[in-house]
């Protein structure tokens, strides 16, 4: 890393986003969603409003040239970032060691460890070194956002909450209520952690490259004790699958596949409280439980 770099605020700029790029011979690409930030204020808003305190610890997804991995480490946090490119996580490290020394002067525990992976295929077990993640914060690849969320949210049920970045249209899709015309079965998956909401906009501008689309902050803090069980969870999103696979149709139609034959269907919906009738659109994510709790009082 130049002495520009060694030199410059604890967080990137354009220019040294651009030299890291240059130097790694890295062009962001459309396939891995890659769009880098290049804007300290936006990174500092970002870790503003995800309520990041120090020494909490952090997952972050896609840190790319390490953007918003120094935001995060600037705060005190401690990060486990996830990077599915090889040649940024192996030089995330020495960017963050150039600029913010202190992060690794516990060498036993330093404030920063990269999982070289794809985000849809981490476990468990990649995250368990120095403690339990209280937070995902990350600017999330615009193409598998919504899978990397539903993947992360499951596996890692210690998160008190969160803020991403993504695409507007899909940060509002989460975000959405029932009888909404955004409601969908991510925004219904989402609702089973905890209440989401729009955090803030960001401009395209501080990207590099500037992507053609607009970018939304979303955030959720985690319900204090879970609705139901796993076995009811699986369930749960197993109707909501099947509802918005087929939301024109009525429920006492959609469920069919989950639930059984038509007048199965009906009794069970019926006994739940819910109107055979009703499409996906018109259920919560409490509502849909209920017909999975339901369910189980029916034999085959």
């Amino acid at each position: 890393m130049s002495d520009e770099i060694r030199e410059a605020a604890a967080l990137l700029g354009p220019a040294q986003v651009r030299e890291l790029a240059e130097r790694l011979g890295v062009s962001p690409t459309k396939k891995l969603g890659q769009n880098f930030v290049i804007d300290p204020n936006t990174v500092r808003k970002i870790v503003r409003l995800a309520g990041v305190q120090r020494d909490d610890r952090v997952v972050e997804v896609g840190p790319g040239l390490g953007s918003l991995t120094l935001g995060l480490t600037e705060a005190g946090a401690a990060v486990t970032a996830v990077e599915i490119d090889h040649r940024l996580a192996a030089e995330l490290p020495a960017t963050v060691r150039a600029m913010q020394p202190d992060v690794f002067a516990d060498a036993e525990h330093p404030r920063l460890g990269v999982v070289r992976s794809d985000a849809l295929e981490v476990s468990a077990a990649d995250f368990v070194t120095g403690g339990d993640p209280a937070l995902l914060v990350a600017n999330l690849p615009y193409n598998v956002s919504v899978p990397i969320l539903m993947h992360l949210l499951e596996l890692l049920p210690s998160l008190r909450g969160g803020l991403v970045m993504v695409q507007s249209e899909v940060g509002h899709r989460i975000a959405a209520q029932p009888g909404s015309k955004e409601y969908g079965s991510p925004s219904a998956k989402a609702a089973w952690y905890g209440p989401w909401r729009i955090a803030g906009t960001v401009s395209r501008k501080i990207f590099w490259p500037v992507p053609g689309v607009d970018s939304v902050l979303v955030g959720y803090e985690r319900r204090a004790e879970a609705i139901g069980s796993e076995d009811e969870r699986r369930l749960t999103f197993d109707l909501v699958n099947a509802a918005f696979a087929q939301r024109r149709k009525m429920l006492r139609q959609a469920l069919q596949p989950v639930l059984g034959g038509f007048d199965r269907t009906v009794a069970i919906v019926t006994a739940a409280g819910a109107h055979p009738e009703a499409r996906a659109e018109q259920l919560s994510i409490d509502e849909f439980l209920a017909i999975a709790r339901a369910s189980v009082q029916y034999p085959e």
